[in-house]
Order: C-alpha cells, then sequence, then structure tokens
C-alpha cells in the first residue's frame, strides 16, 4: 500500500503561495473562478477539493500542477524516486 498523502502539506502550500503574492482569499478566488468559500474551505483544510478545483488554483497561481501536488509526498518518497 502507497503511503498516505499529506493533505495538511497541500493545503499549506496553498496558503503559502497566495501569501508570497499578497492575495486574498478574494483575489484567489477571481483569479482561479472558484467562490471565496470553496477557497476558504481548502485552504483552512474543511474539504479537500476537486482535481479540477486544483487545476484553476494551480492557474491561477502560476504554479505547475504537478509541482503543487508534489507537496502531499511530503514525508516520505515520491513514486519514481530511487528509494520509492
Amino acid at each position: 500500500m502507497p503511503p498516505d498523502p499529506d493533505l495538511n502539506a497541500l493545503r499549506l502550500e496553498l496558503a503559502r503561495l497566495r501569501a508570497v503574492r499578497g492575495w486574498t482569499y478574494d483575489e484567489l478566488a477571481a483569479h482561479s473562478g472558484l467562490a471565496r468559500r470553496t477557497v476558504i474551505e481548502i485552504e483552512q483544510g474543511r474539504t479537500i477539493g476537486t482535481l479540477k478545483t486544483w487545476h484553476a488554483l494551480a492557474h491561477a497561481l502560476g504554479t505547475p500542477f504537478e509541482q503543487l501536488f508534489a507537496t502531499l509526498c511530503h514525508g516520505h518518497d515520491q513514486p519514481g524516486s530511487a528509494d520509492g
């Protein structure tokens, strides 16, 4: 069985990327086309969101999708790594 994904690391990376840009929840929502409530609930860990939602967030933040999702492997080797 693969290790559990680190969903907390993913939401923290979202918060970090938003903070680096100096964006409010409203600004990230506007850039991503998502509802403010959705952005808040994902960042605060109340929901995980859909693949489509994360795709929109990655594009809004100008972050490669694979880079954003690499945080899910925080604390363990990523698939395809020499040790994993």
